[in-house]
């Protein structure tokens, strides 16, 4: 009697069960995260814990401390090939979650994480666990970046994406690319969407010290009133945008505060003003800052008063690779369905992500993880921001997964 043999099962359903088969752990460790969220350059309590569970994992590599908090994580397949890294942040925000009810909630008071990195560090180990079960099967190097500090330097002189470069983190070995997920509030759960080029904008901080010279308000013209000043070049900066950049070139320049004066009665001697300015293009930043400097030399100048400009820049444009998404969409595509992949346009948000692309090409998706079934409808950076967690053991699958194929399409 002949006896049909059942086909071997593939990689991409091995790396499927090994993903659902996860998901309570990966529930337990998000929620253990969540529920102990540090600021940027204080994840000691996080990097500790990604340090001893990628060892306990079994990476041939694991480095602690890589920019104060971070951990890189090296693996090694069991075939000849190139080097991929896979990037995931690990700090939460300055933000109160007392008015989420939920048994995960936050245990730090005006700490949580709002921005989902307890997301992406658990399915960053979760990637990592998912890929070493299959190990002799993978055709290359795995290198894991888990990330302190992607929301703010924390009073360091340089943190985050930078420091990590600076340390080594993209070297021995040394990746030919990087990916990366963003967890999405505004995305349902099921979906992953990606930009190409241009997905996030660089951003600047804005501060301007205004100096006058103070008087009785009964006698204006013995002073120089450094809040007319101040107005009037905040009315002639808002005319940069919109009279003097490339309306092709999207920007934003936005003052947000405005602070002077001691008393009702007396001529402000100082006024200090902050604002931000987003673009998705290098040479537009350049243009900011010149034209801001020039316009507030010629304005303070003709009223007879002084400035000083603090113009510092953040984070740069974040430049997704069109051919690693391209590569990409038959991967998610079979997991999620056509209809479920979507691109989309840039946003004027920033991301340190964005350094890394500098170095080599890179991109990032973005991870739908809203439910309005479940109540979970909150954009990030929002005290109310929650997850629906059947969204880890998903990112799981389709970051192995993008690992994996890019690796098969050039192994050597």
């Amino acid at each position: 009697m002949l006896v049909a043999l059942l086909p071997a099962q593939s990689l991409e359903d091995q790396i499927a069960a090994i993903a659902s088969k996860m998901q309570s752990r990966l529930v337990e460790c998000r929620r253990d995260i969540h529920m102990h969220p540090e600021l940027s350059n204080q994840e000691v309590r996080t990097g500790k814990l990604v340090a001893e569970r990628l060892r306990a994992l079994g990476m041939d590599e694991v480095r602690s401390n890589v920019a104060g908090n971070g951990v890189v994580a090296v693996l090694r397949g069991g075939k000849p090939g190139t080097t991929v890294a896979w990037r995931a942040d690990m700090d939460a925000l300055p933000i109160d979650e007392s008015s989420m009810d939920v048994v995960y909630k936050s245990t730090v008071k005006g700490v949580k994480h709002a921005c989902g990195h307890d997301a992406h560090t658990t399915i960053g180990l979760g990637i990592a666990e998912a890929l070493l079960q299959i190990r002799e099967q993978i055709p290359g190097t795995v290198k894991f970046l888990f990330q302190p500090a992607e929301e703010g330097s924390g009073g360091a002189a340089i943190a985050g994406a930078k420091l990590m470069i600076q340390e080594g983190a993209l070297e021995n070995p040394a990746p030919a690319a990087i990916f990366a997920f963003h967890v999405a509030g505004n995305l349902p759960i099921g979906t992953i969407n990606y930009t190409d080029n241009a997905a996030s904008a660089a951003g600047a901080t804005v501060r301007i010290h205004f100096k006058g010279k103070r008087a009785h308000g009964a006698y204006p013209y013995q002073g120089i009133d450094a809040v007319a000043v101040a107005s009037q070049c905040i009315i002639a900066l808002q005319t940069i945008h919109s009279r003097r950049i490339d309306t092709l070139d999207p920007s934003v320049f936005s003052l947000g505060t405005i602070q002077g004066g001691d008393r009702r009665n007396v001529i402000a001697e100082a006024v200090n003003v902050t604002g931000t300015v987003r673009t998705f293009s290098d040479k537009v930043m350049d243009e900011y800052e010149a034209k801001i400097r020039q316009t507030l030399e010629g304005c303070t100048t003709a009223m007879g008063a002084t400035y000083e400009l603090g113009f510092r820049r953040g984070n740069l444009a974040m430049i997704n690779n069109p051919a690693l998404n391209q590569a990409a969409l038959p991967v998610l595509q079979k997991i999620l369905g056509a209809a479920h992949v979507k691109q989309q346009g840039a946003g004027m948000f920033s991301e340190d992500f964005s350094l890394y692309q500098r170095a080599i090409p890179g991109t990032m998706f973005a991870l739908g993880v809203s439910n309005p079934a479940k109540g979970i409808t909150a954009n990030v950076h929002t005290a109310e921001f929650d997850i629906d967690e059947d969204a880890l053991s998903l990112g799981v699958r389709a970051g192995a997964s993008i690992v994996l194929d890019y690796l098969n399409r050039n192994a050597k």
